[in-house]
């Protein structure tokens, strides 16, 4: 699922969704030439602790490409012996990014599954041939950028759940917090640090607040996301706004605030 949309000024206009069926369907769609700069909600990286103690490359795309080349039940294999020798509270590894943006480890296999997100999606990228501002140089004029929603929607809801993949569990308070979240991004541009403020039809405002699963609204504050990034880039930043320190083999995600020294 993707929101596409531009933007005009401090106001982020939401065209249209975009969906796929497959992961050969998205992975055409990046392919295509185009003009874009895109916010995917998966991890780019994984954490350069657990790279180092599997003795993994630290370069990135060679890394990408190891990763690539283990089915899932060996990467579980590979995780799970990681995990066991490590005390509770401390089983998974994690990139630096993973701490200010509120993120899980982009080693977990459950609960998110975001280590698959990343088997089956960074292929895909490397594979189109995109440009990934700080890991791997590409097309410039199709440019894809790690985003996480989470971040965003806690700025606003704090910790109250708005979607959930179990259709029984889509309550009539997960819908009100999409309304009030949904509310708040279109009223004013001061109402998250992004300074934007979204505008969409009336129809994908309904099929927002309806979809129980999150994966509009997901989507649509990936793209909130990357309309800051573009602005940054419009404002003469070549990072697209992520911060020059951050891990070229782990990435950053986009907006999240980098640690002070210290």
């Amino acid at each position: 699922m993707l929101a596409l949309g531009h933007l005009d000024g401090d106001t982020v206009r939401l065209d249209h969704f975009e969906r796929f069926p497959t992961l050969t369907d998205f992975g055409a769609w990046l392919a295509r030439p185009g003009d874009w700069v895109g916010g995917f909600d998966m991890p780019f990286g994984l954490p350069r602790e657990l790279v180092l103690a599997l003795g993994w490359p630290t370069d990135w795309a060679a890394c990408m490409a190891h990763y690539a080349g283990f089915t899932r039940p060996q990467l579980r294999a590979l995780f799970q012996a990681f995990c066991a020798s490590r005390p509770v509270g401390g089983k998974f590894a994690h990139r630096a990014t993973d701490g200010p943006a509120g993120s899980s480890s982009s080693m977990k296999w459950v609960n998110p599954p975001v280590a698959w997100m990343l088997h089956a999606g960074v292929p895909l990228l490397r594979a189109a041939g995109v440009h990934l501002p700080g890991l791997a140089d590409g097309d410039r004029r199709r440019v894809a950028l790690e985003t996480y929603p989470g971040l965003l929607a806690r700025e606003l809801l704090g910790r109250r759940s708005y979607k959930n993949d179990d259709p029984k569990r889509q309550t009539a308070e997960r819908r009100q917090a999409r309304m009030d979240l949904l509310s708040a991004l279109c009223s004013t541009a001061e109402a998250t640090r992004l300074g934007l403020r979204l505008a969409l039809p009336q129809d994908d405002q309904r099929a927002i607040i309806d979809d129980g699963s999150g994966d509009l609204l997901d989507a649509t504050l990936c793209l909130l996301q990357a309309a800051w990034a573009q602005r940054q880039y419009d404002q003469g930043d070549q990072r697209y706004g992520m911060p020059l320190a951050s891990d070229a083999l782990e990435g950053w995600i986009v907006s999240a605030p980098f640690p002070s020294p210290g």
